[in-house]
């Protein structure tokens, strides 16, 4: 008699060369990700070669229940970790059924911005540091903490070791290994600075990819703490008081930064950001007002400042690219919570395609 668990892993392929792609979306708060499967004759590796697909949009906020139906338009194709062999996981993006993007489908916008020759010429790079909360399901509290009160100060926890220290590790390293299973060019990961809370890097990515690979690794994320029975949180500041916030540093880089004498062009990029400051932070993410408080190697919100290697600076540049005089810098503004389309697309739109 077959084990649940050997049906979850039978292979498919010693019988069938029928496939599964898992469609993933985002829903109508902009932050849940939904997903649903279908059979395909044989494997894929071109999306545009992918069947598009409806939706109830209604029963996920993103249309009336007299016009229900949502088009799912197929956008990067990722290996399945789940069910591995040649199945897939699909990244979507979502329309009306004449064509016109839904308000909260924001990739397509980004991909416009992305398409611009102006962009395309100085091939953006991102790095994106994701950083999330594990919590305990039953009582939405951190991972590792006692139920109703505190661990001791932060100091111990960031990239920290033992029973006492790293809390949730093995979800953590379960996800980092079926990212790169996966395609998605994740770089790193390391324990954060209140216990409990993790981060996960992706990157370098080139433009509107860069929003692709940082969602689908927060839909695998999302389904491994299913798995475990238990809950992410990408709230910027899950934990009020003397603890720090949750933050989606995005570092950034185009052709010209990269070359000799790159160094001039990051600072007229940055002087570019901090006049569109207000615009930025707008589109940053939900509470994060919550997390830019000045404390907790943060800037305050309502202040933008760069610095070398500081990190409570809005925007940091490394003592590495100083001394090179060519490289990158890191926007410290975007909360964990942050749509990565918009916040990479209007990156390139202010240093690249806006002249002041």
């Amino acid at each position: 008699m077959s084990l649940l668990s050997d049906l979850i892993n039978l292979n498919l392929s010693d019988s069938t060369e029928k496939i599964i792609a898992e469609y993933i979306w985002i829903g109508g708060s902009g932050m849940d990700l939904r997903s649903k499967a279908r059979t395909l004759s044989g494997p894929v590796t071109d999306p545009a070669k992918l069947p598009k697909w409806n939706y109830d949009g209604s029963s996920t906020g993103q249309a009336p229940g007299e016009d229900s139906e949502v088009i799912l338009y197929p956008q990067a194709i990722f290996k399945d970790p789940f069910r591995r062999g040649n199945n897939i996981l699909v990244m979507c993006d979502a329309y009306t059924p004449a064509g016109e993007p839904i308000p909260t489908n924001k990739r397509h916008a980004a991909a416009k911005i992305f398409s611009n020759p102006d962009v395309v010429a100085e091939e953006p790079w991102y790095g994106i540091e994701q950083e999330y909360t594990l919590l305990q399901r039953d009582i939405n509290w951190p991972l590792g903490w006692p139920i109703g009160g505190f661990p001791g100060p932060q100091g111990p926890y960031y990239c920290g070791t033992g029973a006492d220290k790293a809390f949730g590790r093995d979800i953590v390293d379960s996800h980092y290994k079926a990212c790169l299973y996966a395609g998605i060019n994740i770089s790193g990961i390391n324990g954060e600075v209140m216990p409990g809370q993790w981060e996960f890097q992706v990157g370098p990515s080139v433009g509107i990819s860069a929003g692709d690979e940082v969602w689908v690794a927060r839909y695998i994320l999302e389904r491994i703490t299913e798995i475990a029975g238990v809950v992410v949180s990408f709230d910027p500041k899950p934990i009020p008081g003397d603890w720090n916030g949750a933050g989606a540093h995005t570092n950034y880089s185009t052709k010209l930064m990269r070359e000799d004498g790159g160094y001039e062009v990051i600072l007229k990029a940055i002087e570019k950001l901090g006049l569109k400051h207000k615009e930025h932070i707008a589109a940053y993410g939900e509470g994060n007002e919550r997390r830019l408080t000045g404390k907790h190697e943060t800037a305050n919100i309502d202040t933008f400042k760069w610095g070398v290697a500081n990190r409570g600076a809005s925007v940091r540049v490394g003592r590495d690219t100083e001394k090179a005089g060519k490289g990158y810098f890191e926007d410290r503004r975007p909360a964990s919570n942050m749509d990565p389309y918009v916040v990479t697309a209007m990156i390139a739109d202010t240093t690249i395609i806006w002249k002041p």
